[in-house]
C-alpha cells in the first residue's frame, strides 16, 4: 500500500511474516528512542555512583535505535520491491540481498552496544578499571573479536547471493569461542567483586550477566540457521529484534531498578 509515495507493507501483497518481521524492526526502533529518553529523563534519579552507567544506557540506546531505523528502511524498501514483482525467485533474492545488506547494520550495531553493555554490567559491581584493568581489557578485545569475525562469516557470500557456508561456519565458530570467553569473565567479576555491591546490585548483575550467558545466544543460533536450506530469514529478523530489545532495554531497566539512589553497600 501506497500514501504519498510511502510504501506500508501488507500481507496481502508481500505475506504475513515478513510484514511481521518489519513490525517488530519498528517497534524495537520506537522502544530504543523511548529507552533513549528515559535515560536521559532520569539520570539524577539514580545513585551518582551509576550515573555513567546511565549515561552509557542512553548511548545504547541511541546508537540502536539509529541502527533500527535504517534496519526497517532498508528491509520496507526491499518488501516495496518484493510487492511490484511477480516472479517469486526475484522476490526470493529481493529478501536474500536485504538480509545481508541488514545483517550488516546488525554487526556495526553490535561492536558499540555489546561491549558497553559488559561495561555497564560490570558497574553493576562497582568495579574501577584500576582495580582489573588486564581483565576488562580481555573482556572487551573478547567481545569485540566476537562481533569482528562474526562479520567476516556473513560476508561469505558470492555476488550472486550463494553462501560459502564452510568458510562461514569457519568464522562463526571463532565467533563464538570468543563468546564464551565473556560468561567466564563474568563470573571472576562475580567471584572477586561482588562484596563491593549492594544485594540489589549483586542481584542485578546476576540478572544482566545471565543475559550475555543465554539471549545472547539466540544470534549464534540464528547464524547457524541462516545457511540452512528452506529457512525463512523472516524467522531470524523477527527474533533477533525482539533479542536486541529485550538485551539492550531490558537490560538498562534492570540496572536502573538497582541504581536508583542506591548509594552505600550493606
Amino acid at each position: 500500500m501506497e500514501f504519498d509515495h510511502q510504501f506500508l507493507p501488507l500481507a496481502g501483497q508481500v505475506g504475513m511474516l515478513p510484514v511481521v518481521a518489519w513490525f517488530f524492526m519498528f517497534v524495537a526502533f520506537y522502544a530504543f528512542v523511548g529507552h533513549f529518553i528515559f535515560a536521559l529523563a532520569t539520570r539524577n534519579g539514580v545513585a551518582s555512583i551509576h550515573r555513567d552507567s546511565n549515561t552509557i544506557t542512553a548511548i545504547i540506546a541511541a546508537v540502536a535505535g539509529i541502527s533500527y531505523y535504517f534496519i526497517q528502511d532498508i528491509y520496507r524498501h526491499m518488501l516495496a520491491q518484493v510487492a511490484a514483482t511477480d516472479n517469486p525467485v526475484a522476490a526470493a533474492l529481493l529478501q536474500e540481498g536485504s538480509f545481508a545488506a541488514i545483517n550488516q547494520l546488525r554487526y556495526i550495531d553490535w561492536a558499540v552496544t555489546t561491549p558497553l553493555l559488559l561495561l555497564k554490567t560490570g558497574q553493576m559491581l562497582r568495579i574501577r578499571f584500576t582495580q582489573a584493568p588486564g581483565t576488562i581489557a580481555i573482556l572487551l578485545l573478547a567481545d569485540l573479536l566476537m562481533v569482528i569475525t562474526g562479520y567476516i562469516g556473513e560476508q561469505q557470500v558470492l555476488a550472486d547471493g550463494a553462501v560459502l557456508v564452510d568458510k562461514k561456519l569457519f568464522w562463526g565458530a571463532i565467533s563464538t569461542v570468543f563468546y564464551f570467553v565473556i560468561p567466564i569473565i563474568l563470573y571472576r567479576f562475580w567471584q572477586r567483586y561482588r562484596q563491593q555491591a549492594t544485594p540489589e546490585e549483586q542481584r542485578a548483575f546476576r540478572l544482566m550477566a545471565l543475559t550475555s550467558v543465554t539471549t545472547w545466544g539466540i544470534y549464534p543460533v540464528g547464524y547457524v540457521l541462516s545457511v540452512l536450506p528452506n529457512v525463512d530469514n523472516n524467522w531470524i529478523h523477527l527474533s533477533f529484534s525482539v533479542f536486541d530489545v529485550i538485551n539492550k532495554v531490558g537490560v538498562g531497566i534492570i540496572a536502573f531498578m538497582a541504581s536508583a539512589n542506591n548509594e552505600q553497600p550493606t
